[in-house]
């Protein structure tokens, strides 16, 4: 491809690159401005060239997931190394959390994702995706249990230190109230616990994407296990069948408010039974309203449009957030021994074949159960499901994807408080 022809974000190479060189000297001597406009310039500009790098190497376009895990760590080391100033960091990590931008992004895709499914597939899934995760889940909880104890880690720590840190649905909902009973049940304190489990979360994400993009490959050398994005077999309406009609901005502003509402509904429901998090609220909310009908079918594609618009143009940028924000290298670097990889990888591989094998009893493809109730389980939370389906080129299974995380996640919760009273 000839330098002139090649676009990053529909803009011609040489003016991205001006942009890219400008924006970095503006970082580096805090010209930068605060606030959204800042954050979002750094990862929509740094997100596009990651995203080109990585889909063009050789190696890491083909079996590590391509772009989206050069978005991760190139940013993630840009950190570590403290070529990104602390200030943007900030800036950035306050844009991703409290300032809502990673919300935003579910919110939209959850909302577009499950309007735009066909009806009878969202049925017919929902029912049968729990029970697969499930026994996937429980699984590699056994499966790390034995390999610990067989190699002297220990069967209980192997479990208690590396499964269930995994599978508790990220870090905010999963590791940091599994220290907290730990700590309880244990009578230390939460922070000697919580740098336990950390390693285990972050390893387990890392290799959950490079699992994605592994699982991807295989799906193009062997096209029968995969529906290329679609979850159910011998089912011929999906997401991204749907035709793309001519898109008005006054649709994208119904999809906007769509997707915002729900997740208002979400958080309020939450706020009364806050043992189900907001995102497990939300899909539940609009896969009822899809399935009885109730949203008229302007708002539905609308929502659908708007998710398109914001997986187009956002994707890379979030993963550069995830990086900058989320991904501690220097924590990943420290828990790699080649015992505590192989417990996390026994965690990672186990959880994905008994979501594969058992996704093709009950009507799903092998790779698409293999990646949503499978890796998704042990990556850390709504970002890591995202870098994971990205990863997968899979972006429209983000409802199932945020079930297994979850729902699923908050499954693990009752399970280890029920484990820390028999094991500890």
């Amino acid at each position: 491809m000839k330098e002139e022809k090649i676009k990053i974000s529909g803009i011609p190479l040489p003016i991205y690159l001006l942009l890219t060189v400008v924006t970095t000297i503006a970082m580096i001597f805090k010209w930068l401005p605060s606030g959204m406009i800042g954050a979002l310039l750094i990862l929509m500009i740094f997100g596009g060239l990651f995203n080109v790098i990585g889909n063009h190497l050789p190696i890491v376009k083909t079996f590590l997931g391509g772009g989206a895990i050069v978005c991760i760590f190139a940013s993630a080391a840009l950190v570590y190394t403290k070529v990104i100033p602390e200030y943007v960091v900030e800036n950035v990590s306050t844009f991703m959390g409290s300032t809502g931008f990673l919300n935003f992004y579910i919110a939209a895709l959850i909302t577009g994702s499950i309007l735009g499914m066909d009806r009878s597939l969202l049925l017919k899934a929902a029912v049968r995706f729990l029970p697969v995760a499930l026994c996937a889940m429980s699984l590699a909880i056994v499966m790390v249990g034995i390999v610990g104890g067989l190699t002297g880690y220990g069967f209980v720590d192997a479990i208690m230190y590396i499964a269930i840190p995994m599978m508790g649905g990220g870090m905010g909902a999963g590791v940091v109230p599994l220290s907290g009973m730990y700590a309880e049940a244990l009578h230390v304190d939460s922070a000697a616990v919580i740098s336990r489990m950390i390693p285990a979360s972050t390893l387990g994400n890392v290799m959950a994407i490079v699992g994605a993009g592994m699982l991807a490959k295989i799906g193009e050398l062997k096209p029968g296990f995969t529906g290329n994005g679609m979850l159910m077999r011998n089912h011929t309406s999906d997401l991204k069948e749907k035709k793309n009609s001519t898109v008005t901005l006054e649709e994208l502003g119904i999809g906007l408010i769509t997707a915002m509402f729900f997740f208002l509904l979400g958080g309020i429901i939450n706020h009364f039974v806050s043992s189900i998090h907001a995102y497990a609220w939300m899909i539940i909310l609009v896969a009822v309203s899809k399935a009885v009908g109730i949203i008229p079918e302007k708002f539905e594609d609308s929502a659908r449009q708007w998710s398109q618009f914001v997986m187009k143009n956002w994707t890379s940028a979030l993963l550069v957030g995830i990086g900058i924000s989320m991904i501690d290298l220097g924590a990943v670097a420290k828990a790699v021994t080649p015992m505590y990889l192989l417990l996390v990888f026994v965690v990672v591989a186990s959880v994905s074949i008994g979501a594969a094998i058992g996704g093709y009893f009950v009507g799903f493809y092998p790779v698409e159960s293999a990646i949503t109730a499978g890796l998704c389980t042990t990556n850390m939370g709504g970002t890591g499901d995202i870098a994971v389906l990205s990863a997968a080129k899979r972006m429209e299974l983000l409802p199932f994807s945020q079930i297994a995380t979850r729902i699923c996640g908050a499954l693990i919760l009752i399970v280890a408080s029920l484990l820390t009273q028999i094991l500890f």
